[in-house]
């Protein structure tokens, strides 16, 4: 078996931690899915980069601060996971996302988007070492 499908399952993994810890409010959580030297970035409907996020701890207190200003219940739904490569050291991961929200009693989608992660192996398995977000729309 390839390199690539012994590792998609960890991979995969590591990126919906990222997701439930999000939607969980979990800012810590966030950051543990992000190497040390890990990087989030981000643009909206082609419009211009916001970030990048440099380290664990600028994503950690990013993450809380956007946090703290929402109100609904979010879920980031990922789906069409693809792993593109993977060397058992480094891999590149690409997926959609859908993000919904719950407020007030009613379902909106919010946005739609696509993740681009570069993710890294080492001594506590694979972490995102960069993710960027390309946002469909504005919400």
């Amino acid at each position: 078996m390839s390199s690539t499908m012994t590792h998609r399952d960890d991979i995969e993994d590591v990126l919906n931690r990222y997701a439930h810890a999000y939607d969980d409010r979990d800012a810590e959580g966030v950051g543990a899915t992000f190497a040390e030297d890990g990087e989030l970035s981000l643009r909206i409907s082609g419009g211009d980069l916001v970030g990048p996020w440099s380290g664990r701890a600028a994503v950690v207190e990013m993450m809380a601060a956007t946090l703290a200003t929402q109100e609904d219940q979010r879920r980031h739904l990922a789906s069409t996971f693809t792993l593109d490569a993977c060397d058992g050291e480094s891999a590149r991961a690409r997926s959609y996302l859908t993000l919904v929200a719950v407020a007030g009693g009613e379902l909106r989608v919010l946005t739609t988007g696509r993740y681009v992660d570069e993710l890294v192996h080492g001594e506590h398995g694979w972490l995102i070492r960069r993710r960027h977000i390309e946002l469909d729309l504005p919400y």
